[in-house]
């Protein structure tokens, strides 16, 4: 992940990078201005963790895949463990992957937390439990997604680079019987 943002290159999907940024921005913008126009604290909960819920959705299934190439999902086994699933593009296609994409995707990611953390804390000083639930839903969404991303693309650099070891190691031994048959 290069955290510096690419210079002269255009998004390649700016219309999945627009709807990335626009449910995060929603749930957001929602939670901090309901209180102007909203008395019921239910309305505010049920609003707020709604969006964040989209959010994760659209994150997870769409823009993920589009933005990163990258899709995560946990599943429950027969022994009840919970596991983790990882699909990835080929090496060659997430070398093709646009810079600008990648970097929005992930920035907006980090940020988001942080704002909800931020958000967090602000509830704390105004002693304000009910509306801490709200920021703690949607943080765990929005954490679940950057753990899941995250243990994806660490799990797609170990599949390139087995791969590599193995690509080598089959032409090296290919390599040797060849130069052995000779003789």
């Amino acid at each position: 992940m290069d955290l510096n943002q690419p210079p002269g290159e255009n998004y390649a999907n700016p219309k999945t990078c627009l709807f990335h940024v626009l449910f995060k921005a929603t749930s957001l913008a929602f939670y901090i201005l309901s209180t102007l126009f909203f008395d019921s604290f239910v309305i505010i909960f049920v609003v707020t963790v709604f969006l964040a819920a989209l959010d994760f959705w659209v994150v997870k299934n769409v823009s993920g895949r589009i933005l990163v190439g990258l899709r995560w999902w946990n599943e429950i086994n027969d022994q009840g463990e919970s596991v983790w699933k990882f699909e990835s593009l080929d090496q060659e296609s997430m070398a093709r992957m646009n810079k600008k994409d990648s970097w929005l995707f992930w920035w907006t990611l980090y940020l988001t937390a942080v704002a909800w953390i931020f958000l967090g804390i602000f509830s704390l000083i105004r002693f304000e439990a009910d509306y801490l639930l709200v920021v703690g839903v949607c943080l765990t969404l929005s954490l679940a997604n950057i753990i899941g991303f995250t243990k994806c693309r660490k799990d797609a650099k170990k599949q390139f680079q087995q791969f590599a070891t193995q690509t080598i190691a089959s032409r090296f031994t290919s390599g040797l019987q060849s130069a052995f048959s000779v003789v």
